[in-house]
This record gives C-alpha cells, structure tokens and sequence, in this order.
C-alpha cells in the first residue's frame, strides 16, 4: 500500500493532519515510519496466506484496525516522541546471532550499533535489569521527559499474545528506544515476529516462544494485552508482570471494562506492592465500542 494512502488512513488516530503524510512533524510519524508500515503489510499479507495471522484481510482494514488502534495506544503510552535516540547504558551488550530459539528464551533480533565507548542495552538479563532499577524515576509516566532518569534506564515493554505483533510492533515504531519482549505461545507466530523484525532492522526486540505465566519473576515498566483468548483468565497474568509504578494498557471492548477493573482491584488487595490502579480510558477512533484502558500501577 502506498504511505501517502497510509497516512490518510491513520489521521483519526494520530491527530490533526498538519503535513503531507497526515501527522504533525513534531512528535507524530515520519515518512519512514509510512514506509515501513508498508513494508509490515506485505510480509504480513504473504504469511497470512501459509499461517492465520489475523482475521483481517483487506489491507486498508488492517491499517485501521490493527495499525491504528496499536498506534493510538502508542500516543497514550508515549506522548513524545524520541525518533529513534536511545539510552546509553553502562553494561550490557547483543547477542548478534539472531537465531530462531525454540525454549522459551528471549531470541534477541537485530543489532544495536555503539555510541562513544557505551554500547546500547539489548540481552534478556538487561531488560529485567532496566525494568526492576530505577523504578522511581519512572513515577508519573515513562514519556521520556523525566530528568532524573538514571543513565542507562530505558522503558521496557512486554506484549502478551502478540500473534502478527500488534499491539508492540507499531509501538515500537513509535517509540524505538524501547526495550520490546513480545510474548507469544504459538511458535509458526513467533517466527513471523522474527522475519518482521529482521525486515524492518528494529533493534532490542526479545521473541519469547512462551506463555505469558512461565515469565516468573520477570516485571515491566509497560505491559500490553490485546484480542486475547480467555481474557478474565489471561488479564491478572497480565496484570502480575507489571512493575510497581508500572502501566497495564489494554485494547479492549467497552463490555470488559467493568471486569478488568473488578479483576484488577482484587488483585491489588492481593499485590503486596500495588494500592488500587487508576484508569486512563479513552474511547478509539472509529469505534463505537473498542477503547484504551490503562491501568496506572501505584507502587
């Protein structure tokens, strides 16, 4: 599809058209980002014909539909964008290889290039690492306008049931310093994941050919949930690998709403480091049924 008609399609859900491709040139996509959209159209199209990536075939629909619901929580999650600068770190380096794992552990894609004498964060065991210090320099939001940051500490992102990588992929279009995890059960999915991360060269991305429940231990600044089966089952696992100060955002029907919050307060009485979230919930474009839902995590 051409990025101009990419763009076109995705103004509700990005704002005001101030510029040829749709967005503001300030903080909305660039003309990169449309192409690699694109791009992601056209390998999802060709594997979707082998493997039952989504439901969605009309290539406009999918650009409503999947691109910008993903995007329009993307705006929400990060309201500014960084165009690709990432945090130096002061430890930590890829593992380059790029092969497929089928065990459950984090397959790291793509290759982080240096920056002065610090390379940028990219294994498993850095990710839990920037999810788990620092945590209260993250309080009040992770939009990249905190000062006091620490040196190093990048915003890391689990989406659960990722299938054809939506809602984490445009997320992490939108906001390529992220240290992305996307976690998917179904292992022909997680090596489309893998060709499409290759093919749009993202950086810091973890594959996990994983159910979500077997991440023990592991907490994330951002955790995503979106068109999952057996949601009220799958919501407090979900819920459970969000870090104190974290956000739980979910793509969801105006009918679950009432029992993700039912679920959520429950949990927190159970949650020894969560008081009751808070929600953030905005109704999507488009939609006369489909919202955001975020859960602000106090902790």
């Amino acid at each position: 599809m051409h990025p101009a008609r990419i763009a076109e399609l995705l103004t509700p859900f990005l704002g005001e058209s101030e510029s040829r491709f749709g967005a503001r040139e300030a903080d909305k996509l660039t003309s990169d980002d449309f192409r690699h959209i694109s791009m992601y159209i056209d390998l999802l199209q060709r594997w979707n014909a082998r493997i039952n990536l989504t439901a969605v075939r009309d290539p406009q629909e999918i650009v409503t539909r999947h691109f910008g619901e993903s995007l329009f929580a993307a705006r929400h999650l990060f309201a500014k964008r960084s165009f690709g600068a990432r945090l130096p770190v002061e430890r930590g380096e890829l593992n380059d290889s790029g092969k497929s794992n089928e065990s459950g552990k984090p397959d790291q894609t793509g290759k982080s290039a240096e920056r002065g004498s610090l390379r940028e964060r990219g294994t498993s065991d850095d990710c839990e690492t920037a999810g788990d210090s620092g945590r209260a320099a993250l309080q009040g939001g992770v939009d990249g306008e905190k000062e006091n940051r620490p040196l190093g500490l990048a915003v890391t992102v689990a989406d659960i049931g990722s299938g054809a990588g939506f809602p984490g992929m445009p997320i992490k279009l939108w906001a390529p310093e992220i240290l992305l995890t996307l976690v998917e059960s179904n292992h022909k999915k997680t090596i489309f994941l893998r060709e499409l991360a290759r093919a749009l060269t993202l950086m810091d991305i973890n594959i996990l050919n994983a159910r979500a429940e077997s991440l023990v231990g592991r907490r994330f600044d951002i955790v995503t949930l979106r068109a999952v089966e057996r949601f009220e089952s799958s919501l407090p696992i979900a819920a459970g690998l969000v870090a104190p100060a974290g956000r739980l955002a979910l793509l969801i029907s105006t009918a679950q709403l009432s029992s993700a919050k039912a679920a959520l307060s429950q949990l927190a009485l159970r949650h020894p480091e969560w008081s009751n979230p808070t929600w953030q919930v905005e109704p999507i474009p488009l939609s006369d049924h489909r919202i955001l839902a975020i859960a602000h995590i106090d902790g």
